[in-house]
């Protein structure tokens, strides 16, 4: 049990809210001296020891057992005053914002950290700001809650979340989760704990599926090529399909939601996590402290702003600036070794857990410092010597098809894992004795009325806030007619129109994926609420390779595949993208009307902001998608190569990359097994084959990144853990987020024709003296 207490306290993060402390006083930054109410907790005269240890009154251990109590004096506000506008032109800012900083995420590496934490921070401060300079004025009429405040959360995630073309993603096995504790270390109070998250966006649909139908990406390899398994971007196009295919899932799960957040109990980690992170928001303790995050955050988004501005004017040509200084030398730069000073990566390295970043950089190592210069010396022998550097038939292929097995043994094991649970979890919940459980589906309210809450459907409420919560999430009901009307309309019009977006899949393709759609959404719903792991790229993989097998190369199977994938992969992550925010609704007392209408504002928004972004980077850079520049989308090319296998078969591997395949395949699927065999305590030490996968293709150099991110968040907790812990993911949001928007003015300099100064290049200095040489004499 202390091996256990220690385990725990080594991976938790504390967050957000500063509360009693013995008695004492702790200095947060600014010079003023947080009071921990010594006064009241000497007042308590007659104590009794808790759990933990310590000792609590009677009156206070209840009001610790209860978030609602300390809100009980604030009244609720019906759904419709829950949806404002300042709530949705904030959404629309912050959407723009963490779109540029999602798309260039997606576009450099596709390793995307959570954002919640600054969307939330961000969300709180701007409205927070609006209220108080209209109280000031004499004409605020509505106060800022906390549900208004989770609107605004779910509409921000929403709306960037279609960069990823329906927040398709992977995290790492280090979850986030939230919970309102006792601390060890603590007479009373509330405190946020928070593991670190890390998202691997192996599906972001800019950077993986649509990007990869284009000629850009396909000219990178001989096969499968021709105008009809090629489809370029287009603003017209996009922001169609993704209007015909991200409001399914919504639809597709809505009548579920009584069942999975009340019925099930399900955990949904980071939609609890938010949940008390927003609540913690709105308490006086944590109104303060979120106000010194903001501020912490707004310096370092100037200074990662301004040293992005700084280095362009060193970045006027290829392979210039100190985005390619040579830190370790020439020749550890040519295996891709080298810290190329991205604020961003230092951020989200702040952000990732320890282990994502070692597991990367380990990845790096093995491939571009061990198997890379091995398999090169082969040339000639494994494959022709004179091969282009972008032909799969050449290293490249080992590049990417290695890549590709290691993400495929990493999926198919978690799918395994998930869907077992998912599936044992619902035989475990079904096969339960209890009456108070029943079959009814939510929407319905019991079969009463709309706004039925008859307490023969309800668990019994074990708690205050159980009750509370349960009383107010089924009060206001979305129709179940509405929902199923609503998914099937949503099919018929997307089955006619996506067959004409792309004549590659007919009808009958688009009616198989909406009839096995819902069945996977509810999955990964379930899934996700289990373990917070959503499976919604491997269910996209899945369509990959099933389509683009049945339409065939001759007909366009790579661009089938490839479409069908952004189709099954937008029902079943929305899916689940809703199912967290019900959770968090209900631990925030947000009506779910008012949580379904801004998570469909949210998705209308993106599916508009998000082509927009994408379209302004693909006409800004030249170079997009080039294997080297500054944007080389990796998932592009390795999803139309998995593409390309699921319509040519092993046929379009080079000599022995079938053989190498199968080692990291099982690789893969071993290491993930030995992780769950050993427990988390040895776990902790095992790296990550999804993680690792990842610099196979790109090389080591945003892993030095993230790692100095790691290095400095370690030695600042060793320095003052209590600043670290508070301010760190604020620090980290603010290099994310600065460095990100600069990609906004630099983009339009790219398109007005504003071309840098000066060029910073690193040369031998053989070639130094041949370049002096030469200009000399011309």
């Amino acid at each position: 049990r202390r091996g256990n207490r220690r385990y725990k306290k080594h991976r938790l993060r504390q967050f957000a809210l500063p509360l009693p402390k013995m008695a004492t006083e702790r200095n947060f930054g600014d010079g003023e001296e947080e009071s921990y109410y010594a006064d009241e907790v000497e007042e308590k005269t007659r104590m009794r020891r808790n759990k933990f240890g310590k000792t609590m009154s009677s009156s206070m251990e209840l009001e610790l057992d209860s978030v609602e109590k300390i809100f009980e004096a604030k009244e609720v506000p019906p759904w419709q005053k829950q949806l404002t506008v300042r709530a949705f032109v904030v959404s629309f800012i912050l959407g723009v914002l963490f779109t540029f900083i999602v798309m260039k995420l997606n576009l450099t590496t596709g390793i995307i950290p959570s954002l919640n934490v600054s969307a939330g921070l961000l969300g709180f401060f701007f409205v927070k700001t609006w209220t108080k300079l209209i109280q000031k004025a004499g004409m605020l009429k509505q106060p800022f809650t906390r549900q208004e405040n989770t609107v605004i959360q779910t509409c921000v995630v929403a709306t960037s979340g279609i960069a990823f073309s329906g927040s398709s993603i992977n995290r790492s096995e280090v979850m986030v989760i939230g919970e309102w504790i006792m601390n060890s270390n603590l007479y009373w109070g509330v405190r946020f704990c928070v593991l670190e998250s890390s998202v691997m966006a192996d599906a972001g649909g800019f950077g993986s599926y649509l990007f990869g139908m284009s000629d850009i990406v396909a000219k990178q390899s001989k096969e499968a090529n021709s105008a009809q398994n090629i489809k370029d971007p287009s603003l017209g196009w996009m922001i169609a399909f993704l209007f015909v295919v991200s409001f399914l899932g919504l639809f597709s799960v809505v009548p579920l939601r009584k069942i999975m957040v009340v019925d099930f109990k399900l955990t949904y980690p980071s939609g609890t996590a938010t949940a008390h992170l927003i609540n913690s928001f709105h308490t006086p303790q944590g109104a303060k402290l979120a106000k010194k995050q903001v501020r912490a955050l707004g310096k370092f988004f100037s200074f990662s702003f301004l040293w992005g501005f700084f280095q362009w004017f060193f970045t006027a040509g290829d392979g210039c600036g100190f985005v390619n200084f040579p830190t370790f030398g020439l020749q550890a730069y040519e295996h891709k070794f080298f810290f190329d000073f991205s604020a961003t990566y230092v951020g989200v390295g702040m952000i990732c857990p320890y282990l994502v970043n070692i597991s990367l950089l380990l990845g790096a190592v093995v491939s571009w410092g061990l198997m890379w210069p091995m398999i090169n010396n082969q040339r000639g022998n494994w494959y022709p010597a004179d091969l282009p550097p972008s032909s799969l038939s050449g290293l490249q292929g080992y590049k990417i098809f290695i890549a590709i097995a290691m993400i495929l043994g990493d999926g198919v094991y978690n799918f395994i894992k998930v869907f077992g649970r998912t599936i044992q979890g619902l035989y475990n919940q079904f096969s339960r004795k209890d009456p108070s459980i029943t079959t009814v589906l939510p929407v319905a309210g019991g079969g009463g009325g709309a706004n039925s809450t008859s307490p023969t459907t309800l668990p019994p409420p074990l708690t205050y806030d159980e009750q509370r919560r349960t009383e107010l999430f089924l009060k206001d009901q979305i129709p179940t007619w509405i929902a199923a009307g609503g998914y099937i309309s949503i099919a018929v019009v997307s089955a006619v129109l996506v067959p004409h977006i792309f004549h590659q899949l007919h009808w009958y393709h688009i009616v198989v994926i909406y009839i096995i759609a819902p069945v996977l959404a509810f999955c990964n719903a379930y899934g996700t609420g289990l373990t917070d792991w959503s499976l919604a790229s491997t269910y996209g993989k899945l369509a990959i390779f099933t389509i683009g097998a049945w339409v065939g190369a001759s007909h366009g199977g790579v661009l089938a595949g490839l479409a069908a994938c952004g189709v099954m992969m937008n029902i079943v992550s929305t899916a689940s993208d809703l199912m967290q925010d019900f959770k968090t609704g209900y631990m925030t007392l947000a009506s779910p009307r008012s949580m379904f209408i801004s998570q469909v504002i949210g998705t209308a928004m993106g599916c508009v902001i998000g082509p927009c972004v994408f379209w302004l980077f693909y006409k800004a850079f030249d170079d997009l998608g080039q294997p080297g520049s500054e944007y080389p989308a990796p998932y592009a090319l390795v999803y139309r190569n998995m593409s390309l296998l699921g319509v040519e078969g092993f046929s379009a591997l080079p000599k022995n990359c079938l053989m190498l395949c199968c080692i990291f395949f099982s690789a893969a699927i071993l290491v993930n097994g030995v992780r769950d065999l050993v427990g988390p305590r040895w776990a902790k030490f095992i790296p990550l084959p999804m993680a690792m996968a990842i610099p196979f293709y790109l090389g080591g150099y945003f892993a030095i990144d993230m790692c100095v991110g790691s290095l400095i968040l370690f030695v600042w907790g060793k320095v003052d853990k209590a600043k670290a812990d508070a301010f760190g993911p604020a620090v980290a949001s603010g290099l994310i987020c600065g460095d990100g928007i600069w990609t906004l003015p630099s983009s339009i300099l790219a398109l007005v024709g504003v071309k840098p100064p000066i060029c910073m290049k690193f040369l031998k200095g053989g070639v130094n003296t041949r370049v002096d040489a030469f200009l000399k004499t011309n």
